[in-house]
């Protein structure tokens, strides 16, 4: 929900594209991992350990927005992205 959040106020603002692409670049894996725990493929799938690739994946999201709503909140080029970077 943050990286949709994150997302959403960034294309309101007309952000950057970089900043654009990262938020829903990991908003789309996020909703990705959702439907396969929701759909149960992660049974089915027993080649990799899920669980240790949902926290890896989460671990790298939170950083790669930290990085990007920094660099937001430092240009400041309106109140949207501003908004999104916090």
């Amino acid at each position: 929900l943050v990286a949709l959040a994150t997302l959403l106020c960034f294309v309101a603002s007309k952000a950057h594209e970089a900043y654009m692409a990262l938020a829903g670049m990991e908003t789309v894996i996020s909703v990705l991992f959702l439907l396969l725990y929701l759909l149960r493929l992660d049974a089915r799938m027993r080649c990799l350990f899920w669980p240790l690739a949902d926290i890896f994946n989460s671990v790298i999201a939170a950083l790669f927005l930290l990085v990007v709503c920094l660099f937001a909140v430092i240009i400041r080029t309106n109140k949207g992205t501003l908004t999104g970077g916090v």
